[in-house]
């Protein structure tokens, strides 16, 4: 079920098709946040390109620690199989798992993909996030919407790609929130670092 922005249900998911660069959209959106003192917390993901603007490269983004996580291997040119770093992938979920038990005012998982569809990937910490109450922003590509849908029933809002889009979900979403989650400045032990 698609919910009206008005309503801000606290899971979000921006549907994407394959030109949309909704990596660049997320991250922005999540240093924004992080700047204007938002306590954020998750993963977004950052790739690295070549000269001639060829991905060679994904590292996701820790955004309570600024730490970058690799999370792809070099196989070569003729590898047949997944190009995803099992070491990376679980040091993300533990980022992801640390967002949740600080009480960050806003979980991000940089993407529910063909890995969660499938039951793998970040699966468990989207559930974790979602049993815990914290309000959830994540990207899904177009192929697997249904898949993102069967996994949260009619829970969350599906957002065009756009930064207008989430801005105005997050401008629904704060209200609610209690007001250290959403930026207390006299909160100790949260240590936020803007990454360009």
């Amino acid at each position: 079920m698609t919910h009206s922005i008005a309503e801000a249900p606290q899971i979000a998911a921006i549907v994407y098709h394959g030109e949309d660069d909704v990596d660049t959209l997320l991250a922005e959106f999540a240093f924004a946040r992080l700047a204007a003192g938002d306590r954020l917390g998750g993963i977004v993901q950052r790739n690295i390109r070549d000269a001639t603007g060829r991905k060679i490269d994904m590292q996701l983004i820790d955004l309570m620690t600024g730490e970058a996580i690799g999370i792809s291997q070099t196989l070569g040119s003729g590898a047949g199989s997944c190009k995803l770093d099992a070491g990376g992938l679980a040091e993300s979920a533990r980022a992801v798992t640390r967002a949740v038990a600080s009480g960050a005012a806003l979980v991000v998982i940089n993407k529910f993909s063909k890995q969660e569809a499938t039951g793998k990937g970040l699966r468990n910490e989207f559930a974790e996030a979602i049993v815990a109450g914290r309000p959830l922003l994540t990207a899904v590509p177009e192929k697997c919407e249904d898949a993102w849908r069967e996994f949260i029933g009619d829970e969350g809002a599906i957002l065009p790609c756009s930064r207008e889009a989430i801005e105005a979900w997050w401008a629904g979403i704060v209200p609610r929130l209690a007001p250290a989650a959403a930026g207390d400045a006299a909160v100790d032990d949260w240590i936020w670092k803007t990454i360009c």
